[in-house]
């Protein structure tokens, strides 16, 4: 049975995302039966939607491929956390009609910036994003030295109830329908062919330089939305509060089946890995396991997704 299902998720590298998926649902059932109760579900789901959007929002640069990886994910979803609390809310811009748009082109112009570092300048793409990790993170800890709570109903809502729609499927729905919209174009087609070999896509006529810089704008776009998710779950500012994302964001892509090497995966791929890591927290702390050892269980999950990763490729490369 483990053969059929290497062989299964070897086709699928979904796969084995969603067993484990399955797998860890369960156990976090016996051990805390409670955990799907009808009071219990939408802050669950409120609690998981910054899991999801930190692991979507880091997928579009591993697939533009050439070493893509984006460190900056984490600390720009606490920008935006920290500038629509401190900034937008309780004046004429605080309204989320003008917010939201705001703080996405805000996302998407930092995203951009990693993508010319790396584009144009030629940075390598670890460099040029925790260069990125760091300036953010100092800004961040610049606006709000002490953590600044707010309370206003449309931000609480999106780790609440949206009329009859729990807020978390909005926030980590807009990423996913963005993707798909995304497909039925050339865009995504372009960014997988430039993840899997970038100078067979350029001879074919692909803008590899532009593919790769949306690509990371796509990925500021989609943490933005993260960082306005996790306002409604921590109702606050705090520059720290965007640590517990960053190892989490990078595990999430390797479990959900993303090729780290580029081209191939997808968003939603992602958001089922990310639940992985919410699932295994959750059963953690269900378990009463001291909080240091939680990072342990990101790392030891990062590692097993990377090997298993590189196994399902080499088989599917010999395969074919």
């Amino acid at each position: 049975m483990t053969v059929n299902l290497l062989r299964l998720a070897g086709r699928r590298p979904m796969t084995f995302a969603v067993v484990l998926a399955i797998a860890l649902f369960v156990a976090n059932l016996i051990a805390l039966p409670r955990f799907v109760a009808s009071g219990q579900l939408v802050p669950t789901l409120g609690t998981l939607a910054p899991f999801a959007i930190a692991g979507m929002a880091s997928t579009p640069a591993f697939l533009s491929g050439g070493g893509g990886i984006d460190l900056s994910i984490a600390p720009l979803m606490g920008l935006v956390n920290i500038l629509l609390v401190t900034q937008l809310l309780g004046t004429p811009f605080g309204a989320p009609v003008l917010a939201i748009p705001l703080l996405l082109v805000l996302g998407a112009v930092i995203g951009a910036t990693n993508g010319v570092l790396i584009a144009r300048l030629r940075f390598p793409p670890v460099i040029a994003t925790l260069g990125m990790f760091f300036v953010l993170s100092g800004v961040d800890l610049r606006l709000v030295p002490d953590p600044v709570t707010t309370s206003t109903p449309w931000t609480e809502a999106l780790a609440g109830d949206v009329g009859p729609i729990p807020g978390a499927v909005l926030t980590v729905g807009m990423p996913l329908a963005v993707w798909l919209v995304l497909r039925r174009t050339a865009f995504v087609e372009s960014l997988l062919a430039v993840g899997d070999h970038d100078a067979t896509a350029f001879s074919a006529g692909v803008n590899v330089d532009a593919v790769r810089i949306s690509a990371y704008a796509l990925g500021g776009l989609i943490a933005a939305i993260g960082g306005i998710a996790l306002t409604g779950l921590v109702r606050s500012a705090d520059a720290q509060v965007f640590n517990g994302y960053i190892l989490a964001a990078l595990a999430a892509v390797a479990l959900g089946g993303t090729n780290l090497a580029g081209g191939r995966g997808g968003l939603l791929a992602s958001a089922i890995g990310a639940t992985c890591i919410f699932l295994l927290d959750n059963l953690l702390a269900a378990l009463h396991v001291p909080s240091q050892y939680v990072q342990v269980a990101y790392g030891g999950a990062l590692l097993f997704a990377v090997v298993l990763g590189a196994v399902l490729f080499t088989r599917q490369a010999e395969a074919t």
